[in-house]
């Protein structure tokens, strides 16, 4: 904590009481202590002390514009738009994007493309010069999610040339967000392919191009992931500090489930990736339980069940370098048993697993029969 303060903190056994009684949940600490529990923990603010007054992120469009699905579909096929259509327009394509993390990717990349051929279609109709751009920008943001389900299911070519038809949107209408994550996607790509300097170039064009929006902070994270690939430590180590003091400096989202949206808990998600690839087990794991945990909601349903995955991983790469075969092999097995996959995501991180099962327990029945199952999942994309 003292590393991080500007001025003198008190003396150590005060702060000794005062650390065991935010643990004890006696008291939460002040504006002052919480950013520098937060630094201390490497995690940003938030994240461990949400806002209490923190919104709803589920969006019901009926509730909030009074139409269904077929009325707002029969008003964009009308010869004139207005506001209300627009913004339950609006609400739709954020309803989309909430939904990335948990919906079947063959059934939502139908629906996106279905929307984004009817916002196309829309520039046929008579729209003032501010309805033009904010549909453009609108259909940037679902080419950026069909982009993204069309890369989970292995489809590289057409996630490719989606990702420049969002780049060409951004530019059109001057979206600092939609250049960012048309880049981060880009980054994204090379990051799955082993290509880490082309994670970097990427990374680091995207935060020129998305200015103080908050996908600096996921191009920030990935470049951090292509460092520690490379085992630059003190680069990754760097790259993650920036990006949490830039996380730690913006507002806390509205909606965080929509994928566009960078949450405070995703940090431990990206530093998770980073220290487990550079061995710091033991940091690994404890960001890896505290992923899952903030994945998962009262009820066991799992917001982010990618993430959760990845998550698994991890604790099974930190069991198998301690020689827990059985764990490891478990870990491994439940995180590729998921439902909702990002098919080349998954293939790069369980490669991490896959390779220390490979070299510790190359003559394992367990070991072999995980690694046979992990090869069939590669070889469907």
């Amino acid at each position: 904590m003292r590393r991080h303060a500007e001025e003198a903190l008190p003396e150590p056994d005060h702060l000794l009481r005062r650390w065991k009684a935010w643990e004890l949940g006696e008291n939460k600490p002040s504006p002052h202590y919480a950013p520098l529990i937060a630094a201390t923990l490497h995690t940003v603010t938030t994240a461990l002390f949400p806002p209490d007054d923190r919104k709803e992120s589920g969006l019901e469009i009926v509730n909030a514009t009074g139409m269904d699905t077929m009325e707002i579909m029969s008003r964009l096929q009308a010869s004139s738009v207005n506001e209300a259509t627009l913004q339950a327009l609006r609400i739709t394509v954020d309803r989309l994007c909430s939904e990335y993390a948990h919906s079947r990717p063959e059934e939502l990349v139908v629906e996106g493309r279905r929307w984004l051929r009817r916002i196309v279609e829309m520039q046929e109709q008579r729209l003032s010069f501010a309805q033009r751009r904010d549909t453009l920008e609108l259909a940037g943001w679902l080419a950026l999610l069909v982009g993204c389900l069309e890369y989970d299911m292995g489809d590289r070519r057409s996630a490719e040339a989606t990702r420049q038809s969002a780049l060409s949107l951004g530019q059109e209408v001057g979206s600092a967000g939609i250049l960012g994550w048309a880049h981060e996607m880009k980054a994204w790509f090379a990051l799955t392919a082993g290509d880490y300097r082309g994670v970097i170039a990427a990374a680091q064009a995207g935060q020129s191009a998305s200015g103080s929006h908050s996908v600096g902070v996921q191009l920030v994270a990935q470049e951090a992931k292509a460092w520690a690939r490379m085992g630059q430590q003190t680069e990754m180590e760097d790259a993650l500090e920036r990006g949490r003091v830039l996380l730690d400096s913006m507002p806390y989202p509205d909606n965080i489930d929509n994928h566009f949206v960078v949450d405070p808990l995703k940090f431990d998600f990206y530093a998770m990736d980073c220290y487990r690839h550079v061995g710091n087990d033991r940091l690994a794991s404890t960001l890896a339980d505290e992923v899952i945990r903030g994945a998962t909601d009262f009820n066991g349903f799992e917001r982010a069940p990618m993430r959760i995955a990845e998550a698994r991983i991890t604790l099974g790469v930190a069991a198998a370098r301690s020689g827990d075969l059985e764990g490891a092999v478990t870990f491994g097995r439940r995180a590729l048993a998921g439902g909702r996959k990002s098919l080349p995501s998954l293939a790069m991180v369980s490669q991490d697993l896959a390779a220390v099962l490979a070299n510790r327990f190359s003559g394992e029945a367990d070991a072999k029969a995980y690694l046979d199952q992990l090869h069939e999942i590669r070889g469907t994309y």
